[in-house]
């Protein structure tokens, strides 16, 4: 699909994720088009699935959620179902922010957020007991070092 896109489609692209909040017209500005015919580029893009959504982004510590952690979980069996009820019963709880399948000795990665230590504990406790949970590992993060987009777009900008 990336061969389709042609220099316009990237810079659109490149704009929008740093600022999904971005006005059609100021985006037609900046990527050198009249409004209309970005905001057409910007629907084919979402109709093709290439933008899959726009988010804000929050700053969890200012609305009380002082840890962030990642959580390395394997499971004592990879049969498909069993990865397949482990998903099931973590899609649902707010601590869990993210879950990547990984291939290797881990069998997930949960990005997480708890208000306090207790409430995380208490995460890691809930996690532990799952049924078909083999080891679970977390590491507290310390500091965000480099947060960027998922994908890197170069443009000649």
């Amino acid at each position: 699909m990336r061969d389709r896109l042609d220099a316009i489609d990237l810079k659109i692209l490149a704009e929008l994720q740093k600022d999904g909040s971005i006005t059609n017209v100021e985006l037609a500005r900046r990527v050198g088009l009249s409004a209309p015919p970005c905001l057409r580029r910007v629907r084919a893009l979402e109709e093709a699935g290439i933008i899959k959504g726009y988010r804000t982004l929050l700053d969890p510590k200012l609305l009380g959620f002082e840890v962030l952690c990642f959580a390395m979980v394997q499971l004592a069996s990879q049969k498909q179902s069993d990865l397949a009820a482990f998903q099931e019963q973590i899609a649902d709880w707010p601590t869990v922010r993210e879950c990547w399948t990984l291939s290797g000795e881990v069998d997930f990665i949960l990005k997480c957020v708890a208000t306090n230590m207790s409430a995380f504990q208490a995460f890691v406790g809930d996690l532990t007991s799952l049924p078909n949970v083999r080891n679970v590992r977390t590491a507290l993060s310390l500091d965000l070092v480099k947060d960027e987009p998922l994908v890197p777009i170069e443009t000649d900008a």
